[in-house]
């Protein structure tokens, strides 16, 4: 077994056994060694589920996993050793500092006394936290805590990194600082598999991505071919909304209606770029109005878009 994350059917339901409630629906997947790969999803899809079923938080109702080489049910304990986690909810408790918080995480690890001075300062100073080190964690930033948060998880050098939304919540510089370090962690060797909502966030870090909708994997691939299979760009416009099925049907004379936010027609054009100005022409001879226009190359929130019907909640973020 090579890969470091394997699941086959992988299931967690939740509620009674009549009417279940599927928050995970026979997951397969594979996450190859030394690779970034994004789950992605909007809130509720089952992403969360899938990573605390991984990383032995949470029983799976049905299926199998192997991470590092272990079973997560057989062999949980041989699993907690050889993985990191940084959760999205975990607690740290703000009365302690980041100095304090690394040495007890080493202690939990087995790590000797002899190593764990040097292990935590090395970690506190390519998270950028040495000079908060004596803080209480309690006057930390979110970006400070989610940057301390990997270091914890960072204390027993594991092979095997799995971060849950670790920039939800994050002002912009802050994500930027996070996604350079999980960069240089994978550039170590690290296999890291990431959850995240944010289409940019997983179109910049990761070299595969598996799109989860209500539980079940939607499409999988690199990011580029998933933008290939897309195809055509999408134009999109604003019109008048007494106007918006008159020009709904012009639209379709150039393409497939594409999923938009409300108040906004979509269209892939078959044509390509070269299109546009038809548009424009059949929309005025039809007595409309454009109120905008915006022309897209292929993106994460299109492939998103075809995969489930619908926009990424936040994808612009």
């Amino acid at each position: 077994m090579t890969s470091p994350i394997i699941a086959t059917g992988l299931a967690r339901y939740f509620g009674s056994k009549d009417e279940p409630i599927k928050a995970v629906d026979g997951v397969d997947l594979e996450v190859k060694e030394g690779e970034i790969f994004g789950f992605l999803g909007p809130n509720g899809a089952g992403k969360s589920t899938t990573v605390r079923m991984l990383t032995t938080l949470l029983r799976p109702s049905a299926g199998q996993a192997f991470v590092a080489g272990y079973d997560i049910v057989k062999d949980a304990d041989k699993v907690r050793r050889s993985i990191g986690v940084a959760l999205q909810d975990a607690a740290i408790d703000p009365l302690m500092t980041g100095n304090e918080l690394l040495e007890l995480q080493a202690v939990l690890y087995g790590i000797p006394a002899n190593q764990m001075k040097k292990r935590a300062d090395e970690l506190l100073e390519r998270v950028g936290l040495t000079a908060a080190a004596d803080r209480r964690v309690g006057t930390y930033s979110g970006g400070m805590r989610r940057r301390l948060d990997l270091a914890l998880s960072l204390i027993h050098q594991p092979t095997v990194l799995f971060l849950d939304e670790p920039t939800t919540g994050l002002d912009p510089m802050s994500r930027l600082t996070l996604w350079e370090e999980v960069k240089r962690l994978n550039s170590e060797g690290t296999t890291v598999l990431l959850t995240t909502q944010y289409l940019e966030e997983a179109d910049q870090l990761a070299d595969r991505i598996a799109i989860i909708d209500h539980g079940k994997i939607v499409c999988e691939g690199t990011p580029r071919d998933l933008k290939a299979q897309v195809g055509a760009p999408t134009l999109l416009i604003t019109v008048a909304t007494h106007l918006s099925d008159t020009a709904t049907q012009v639209l379709k004379e150039f393409g497939d209606m594409r999923p938009t936010a409300e108040g906004t027609l979509g269209v892939g054009l078959n044509a390509g770029v070269e299109a546009v100005t038809d548009v424009v022409r059949r929309l005025d001879e039809a007595g409309i109005r454009v109120q905008h226009l915006e022309l897209n190359e292929p993106s994460l929130d299109d492939v998103f878009a075809e995969a489930t019907g619908y926009r990424l909640e936040g994808a612009k973020q």
